[in-house]
């Protein structure tokens, strides 16, 4: 049982997506009568909060990670290394300091992996367990490999059966012995209300600058002089308020359903191809036009990936173009994979069955 266990929820800092995708976890905790404890850092703990606001949170601050303008991270990412190293350092021995004040039960680390102790049950989730790097990548698998090692549970965040969501990130011939696969994980739900929308075009964007930005402009650019009325969620959770540009609508933030409910009844969705991204176009049904943040070998992966099974449209950064994308015949939808909710419900049965 859950009951009244205090959990600490964690998520990486990097963009929303580690964020939204921590939701359906924590409303399943809350299911079982388990104690969810947010431990985040700006915009994921504004959002975390504004979807729990009676939730108790901690602050837990992560490196703040830049992408250089250009396509290559190679040189960006080699001199925030130790940065990054220094984050999961600092952000052990800031757990090792509150966990005992917050009276823990367990934790779940989101891609965090200084938040565990050996004496406390910790699970990661993931769905990188073999990560795209834009250098050293079987050294950097093979250190991520060891962290996996120390949580006493790695839940995978993707179907079991390859390619899955995640495809070659998620799937290989070796698993880490202490790994399960959880399905996807989205805290949408599909609407019954594919008509009727007031959007022509729904643009989600989000991530890390100055890409985030960049992408922001080269869309209100495009979306204010086509036909239509559209939005644009800037990613921004407790950033300014709306603005209007003619039919082009911005606004920083939109909770799960209303933003559930304005993507089910676009024409045409626009988002990154970040996996939690996919995650939530899969719970909703849709197909979309995916646009990968330019060197982020991960989604530049997955786009190609999933350009390849027809399940989305996918365009370059640099080479935007929505009018195109919105001809009748420019995506294909598919039904997709299941989200696999009856994985992640024996995961909790296992994490119950640890806390006994």
């Amino acid at each position: 049982m859950l009951a009244g266990k205090r959990i600490l929820v964690a998520p990486l800092d990097w963009g929303l997506g580690h964020s939204t995708r921590c939701v359906p976890i924590i409303r399943a905790l809350m299911e079982r009568g388990a104690m969810p404890i947010i431990g985040a850092d700006k915009g994921p703990l504004a959002l975390l909060r504004n979807e729990f606001p009676d939730l108790e949170h901690v602050r837990i601050p992560g490196a703040d990670i830049r992408y250089a303008k250009g396509r290559s991270q190679l040189w960006s990412m080699v001199r925030q290394f130790p940065d990054m190293v220094r984050s999961v350092r600092a952000e052990g021995m800031l757990f090792d300091r509150i966990r005992h004040d917050l009276k823990l039960d367990a934790v779940i680390s989101d891609q965090r992996f200084g938040l565990r102790s050996p004496d406390l049950p910790s699970i990661l989730v993931t769905h990188q367990v073999f990560p795209f790097t834009p250098i050293a990548q079987p050294a950097l698998r093979k250190l991520n490999l060891r962290h996996i090692a120390r949580f006493d549970r790695c839940w995978i965040m993707d179907e079991a059966e390859a390619p899955g969501l995640a495809g070659d990130l998620s799937h290989g011939a070796t698993l880490p012995p202490n790994a399960r696969y959880v399905g996807t994980a989205s805290r949408m739900e599909a609407s019954d209300s594919r008509g009727g929308s007031s959007w022509r075009t729904v643009a989600v964007i989000s991530g890390p600058e100055p890409h985030r930005t960049l992408l922001e402009v080269i869309l209100s650019d495009q979306l204010r002089v086509l036909p239509g009325n559209h939005l644009l969620v800037r990613g921004m959770p407790g950033v300014g308020g709306p603005d209007h540009m003619g039919n082009l609508t911005r606004v920083p933030h939109l909770a799960a359903r209303e933003l559930a409910e304005v993507m089910s009844g676009a024409e045409l969705i626009i988002s990154r191809s970040g996996y939690t991204t996919l995650m939530d176009l899969v719970a909703l049904g849709r197909s979309a036009l995916v646009i990968p943040t330019p060197g982020q070998a991960e989604q530049e992966y997955l786009g190609e990936l999933h350009g390849r099974t027809g399940r989305f449209l996918v365009q370059a950064q640099d080479r935007v173009d929505v009018q195109a994308a919105l001809h009748p015949e420019a995506v294909t939808l598919r039904r997709m994979i299941s989200k696999g909710n009856s994985l992640l419900e024996r995961a909790l049965d296992d994490l119950a069955a640890m806390l006994r």
